[in-house]
């Protein structure tokens, strides 16, 4: 704690306080706008560090990485549309809400949860981190595979009421997910001779053809407003838009998502994008509702928010302690400590301990930032839903566009933006779930890199599957998760529907 407080002393400069708000309000509209992301906002600015000192350096990208994970929030609840893959799972009850005239209480749960998962996630990284560094650092291919296998399991429990349909939206998904050059020996599948597709898939523009394309083609064809709801509603809400009931109400999945955010941003390569899918089917395993998820409840809100947000801290642990980015922000700011000249790992705590603590310090100031900019800026940004759907959707198919494309400067992105949302409007039509189809995507590539790495490690043996005491405990809880699915979803209904037949007759 003196540590901390030291670096807390040592941030607070006017200059550090100005770059820190500026850092967070241009986060904020990274991760609100498709496309974009706080990703490409810490890589946009790492010039900008050239001539600013090491302190002040890392106060402005931090700032950025909180804002722009908090950001995809916005885009997620008022118009359907993720602003990155962190938000994905907060558009399943966000989304509802805003339609159902809680736009307002919807954005103040996600900024409220943003901020306490943030808390969470960081509380764990200043305190647990060289003990989370040191178990990191044991895991092998073994333990990933497993992990990746049992959350691809959960495709079942997002499959709504049509299991089938879900299974079958995931298996497109994983198919989708394996064009391209295969992990590890680089044989090309499926690519049909075009060079274009040797990479395969960008994820981001996929998943903003799948939310933002689709989500406007669906309502150029059945046009949908709430507007009128949503003003009515608006004129009698304050502060955040929930009572500290709610608020305490919400602790059991706080605890829950948070812990799953921090788990799974700490694993190298998983990151918010896969931890606010985990976190919102756990959540919705352990309700005493399940049936309202996808409804527009606080709850799925909750999990996905506090989880993706709390997996910043769980990335952060493998950078610092290791040198090794959990995910594609702490990649850019890995960049950051090679341009400033230092070493992030073990010695990055002896050589520039008052650096690392300035850096904890900077995190959690700048998550108090975030809710005061937020707050204030609810009001303001409620009265998107008043905009005319026709300016607005031609202006974020727009800003969509420019999104993909400046990830990579790839004309091919763009045509993947067009082909996902049209694949994205057909399963709607044919009521596919687009949640698993997203799941598989981004688990498919998960799953096989690491089982193929695995067996390579093993030269072909698949013992250590069933040696590893926590690939084994893993496998084991996919298998059960797996068979209370099938008797929940499928054995049971047929048991009912049986059994009232036979009432009837």
């Amino acid at each position: 704690m003196t540590a901390l407080i030291g670096g807390a002393m040592a941030l607070i400069t006017v200059k550090n306080v100005l770059l820190m708000f500026v850092g967070v309000i241009v986060g904020i509209l990274f991760g609100a706008i498709p496309g974009l992301s706080s990703t490409m906002a810490i890589a946009l600015f790492l010039p900008v560090t050239f001539g600013l000192s090491t302190y002040e350096s890392f106060a402005l990208l931090v700032a950025l990485y909180i804002g722009g994970v908090s950001g995809g929030l916005v885009s997620a609840i008022l118009i359907n549309i993720p602003g990155s893959a962190m938000s994905i799972a907060t558009t399943y009850d966000g989304h509802p809400m805003a339609k159902n005239g809680q736009a307002h209480k919807a954005l103040g749960v996600g900024v409220v949860f943003s901020f306490l998962g943030t808390l969470f996630g960081l509380a764990v990284m200043i305190f647990a981190a060289p003990a989370l560094a040191r178990f990191a650092i044991t895991l092998q291919p073994y333990e990933y595979f497993a992990l990746s296998f049992m959350a691809l399991s959960l495709i079942a429990s997002v499959s709504g009421q049509n299991i089938f349909k879900g299974l079958m939206a995931g298996f497109m998904g994983i198919a989708f997910s394996t064009i391209g050059m295969a992990p590890i020996d680089g044989v090309v599948r499926f690519t049909f001779g075009n060079i274009q597709l040797m990479n395969g898939f960008t994820l981001l523009p996929a998943v903003i053809g799948m939310f933002a394309v689709t989500e406007i083609l669906l309502t150029v064809v059945k046009p949908v407003s709430a507007d009128k709801v949503v003003q009515q509603e608006r004129e009698h809400i304050k502060g955040f838009g929930f009572s500290f009931k709610e608020l305490i109400g919400q602790t059991k999945n706080l605890i829950l998502a948070s812990s799953i955010g921090t788990i799974v941003g700490f694993l190298p390569g998983m990151g918010g994008s896969l931890a606010n899918q985990v976190a919102y089917v756990a959540v919705q395993k352990t309700s005493k509702y399940p049936e309202k998820f996808g409804t527009g409840i606080i709850d799925g809100v909750v999990a996905s928010e506090s989880s993706n947000n709390a997996s910043i801290g769980g990335a952060m642990i493998p950078l610092l302690a290791l040198g090794i980015p959990g995910d594609g922000p702490t990649a850019m700011l890995l960049g950051a400590f090679m341009i400033h000249g230092l070493v992030a790992g073990p010695m990055l705590f002896k050589t520039s301990g008052e650096l690392v603590y300035l850096i904890f310090a900077a995190l959690i100031i700048c998550s108090f930032i975030m809710v005061v900019v937020e707050f204030y800026g609810i009001k303001i940004i409620v009265k998107a839903l008043n905009i005319p759907r026709e300016i607005l959707y031609p202006v974020v198919i727009t800003v969509c566009a420019v999104g993909a494309y400046a990830a990579n400067s790839n004309m091919f992105d763009l045509w993947t933006l067009l082909v996902f949302g049209i694949l994205g409007f057909m399963m709607s039509k044919f009521k596919l779930p687009r949640a698993c189809f997203v799941l598989g995507f981004v688990l498919g590539s998960l799953v096989e890199t690491n089982l193929r790495r695995a067996i390579q490690l093993s030269r072909g043996s698949i013992m250590p599957f069933f040696t590893r005491p926590l690939t084994v405990v893993l496998l084991a809880v996919t298998f059960i998760i797996i068979i209370r699915t099938v008797w929940v979803q499928i054995i049971l209904p047929m048991k009912n529907s049986k059994k009232a037949k036979g009432e009837y007759a």
